[in-house]
């Protein structure tokens, strides 16, 4: 299983900036897909950004211009650049990974990080 750490978060006042990071580890691996889902108090986790293996990313509309995913394949970490943070962007950022393994025939799995906690508030 391919393990999954963020860091990054923290207290931020609104319009301030964070960058989110997750870095795995665990082994070779063919990526599918990599992704940021946040969750905010008594809300339903939400996907926030995604980038596939091809570098095509996506985003929630509530962050699109704001919001930046990228990733350094060398280094096998995931960023999430966030600007213009609003108090609504208050949330527990979970890291998402989609990928494959080979032993006989391909398998596909996810793995997920532990969360880091984003506050905007003044």
């Amino acid at each position: 299983q391919v393990q999954l750490v963020e860091s990054g978060g923290g207290l931020v006042q609104p319009g301030g900036s964070l960058r989110l990071s997750c870095a795995a580890s665990g082994g070779i691996f063919r990526l599918n897909r990599m992704a940021w889902y946040r969750q905010a108090p008594e809300k339903q986790r939400e996907l926030v950004a995604t980038i596939t293996s091809g570098g095509v990313t996506n985003y929630a509309d509530s962050v699109k211009g704001r919001f930046t995913i990228s990733r350094d394949s060398a280094k096998g970490t995931l960023y999430l650049q966030m600007n213009s943070l609003k108090p609504e962007d208050t949330a527990v950022y979970y890291c998402n990974l989609q990928y494959s393994r080979y032993d006989s025939t391909w398998t596909t799995f996810t793995s997920w990080g532990q969360g880091t906690q984003v506050t905007v508030s003044s």
